[in-house]
């Protein structure tokens, strides 16, 4: 619908926040302790700038990108997200309104919807893992992940025990039982387009994670699957080398912000490589990926894809971070700005805001494709970039 269309990504996010419940979109805007590397994922941005030219600039323009073995429409992945309770049907209407734009989606480990339900409306699915539950365990979910016929798998490692928000952490239950239920009325009712998106399809928030459930065993609740991963033992790089000996596809390790550890990410043979640091979410503190970005594509971009995931937020964002050096950019929260304001159409909205944005930012520095930017595209300031882990 016409009224339900927004024009950035940051109106998406005002129309989320007037329509979830205060403690879903205080879930969604996440960031550990004081929030330091949540606000410059996105904040860092800001800080970079433009060299564009005025005449003989290009009437024609290509976004077109392989990533993973996938060929998609422009530089742009879905990026795995947990447990989606801000619409309904979730993941299924991400997945389809990626597959409606012509690009790849991550699906979680901790999604609310099935591999199955996901990959049988989006076919460019890449199935994220992370290291949870035993060798066996995993090799299961791996197996899961092929015959629902997943492209590649992306492995995270950029989340450890960090916790702890000093503006406050949401309440999340458990489960939905009739306790809960009575402790969130109050939130609920105060967002009545939300509670009544839910009531007209006949389904509760779901707080399972289904792509973590056993053959044959109900799927357990977001913090059961949680608490497998908190007892599982840290992986060690011969543990992740091992994972990746067990998929004979393409394979990303999501979470890299130093070049020791990108070099041991190509040793492993993957095939990827995400400069991240989980949204914020992880150690507070750790710089913001663009500005990890260009150090590490100096160290293994000849050997290795490497992507960007963190603080993308608008077209011009994604042709900075490919002018630095990636191939591509995942989007986290922009989505979800989207799936909260409109479902699948707002997903949809969101993906057209920034491949228009990728467009008109090649028309101003002068280039027909994505893959003709270079650094000389960008002006940041001369302390702007981190170099980590350097020899």
């Amino acid at each position: 619908m016409a009224d339900r269309w927004f024009e950035t990504v940051s109106v998406a996010q005002q129309r989320a926040h007037k329509r979830l419940p205060k403690s879903v979109y205080g879930a969604l805007i996440a960031g550990s302790q004081k929030g330091l590397s949540s606000h410059d994922n996105e904040h860092s941005f800001d800080q970079l700038g433009f060299a564009p030219h005025i005449a003989g600039l290009p009437r024609e323009r290509s976004m077109e990108v392989t990533v993973m073995g996938q060929t998609m429409s422009m530089p742009v992945i879905i990026s795995p997200t947990g447990v989606q309770a801000v619409h309904p049907d979730g993941e299924v209407a991400v997945a389809r309104a990626a597959a409606n734009r012509g690009v790849a989606m991550g699906l979680s480990s901790f999604a609310s919807k099935s591999i199955e339900e996901v990959t049988a409306v989006n076919s460019q699915v890449f199935f994220q893992m992370y290291w949870s539950g035993d060798r066996d365990t995993m090799i299961r979910r791996l197996e899961r992940a092929r015959a629902a016929q997943a492209k590649g798998i992306i492995v995270t490692l950029d989340w450890s025990f960090s916790n702890g928000r000093d503006w406050g952490s949401p309440w999340i239950p458990e489960k939905l039982d009739l306790k809960a239920m009575v402790k969130l009325a109050p939130e609920a009712l105060s967002r009545p387009r939300w509670l009544w998106s839910f009531a007209r399809s006949g389904k509760l928030p779901d707080l399972t994670t289904p792509n973590m459930a056993e053959p044959g065993t109900k799927a357990p609740t977001f913090f059961g699957a949680y608490y497998e991963w908190m007892q599982s033992s840290l992986p060690t790089w011969e543990d992740v080398a091992w994972l990746r000996s067990q998929w004979n596809g393409p394979f990303m390790v999501k979470g890299v912000s130093r070049i020791d550890d990108a070099k041991r990410v190509v040793d492993l043979g993957a095939t990827t490589l995400s400069v991240s640091n989980h949204g914020g979410n992880n150690l507070d503190g750790t710089p913001a990926p663009i500005r990890s970005l260009p150090a590490i594509v100096d160290a293994v971009g000849s050997e290795i894809e490497v992507i960007l995931d963190g603080g993308v937020r608008r077209g011009s964002d994604v042709v900075k971070a490919l002018a630095l050096g990636a191939r591509a950019v995942m989007i986290g929260r922009a989505y979800l700005w989207g799936l909260a304001a409109n479902g699948q159409g707002g997903v949809e909205n969101v993906l057209d805001i920034l491949r228009s944005g990728i467009d008109s930012t090649l028309i101003a520095v002068g280039k027909a494709s994505v893959g003709e930017l270079d650094r000389g595209d960008v002006v940041a300031p001369a302390d702007f970039y981190r170099t980590l882990g350097a020899n």
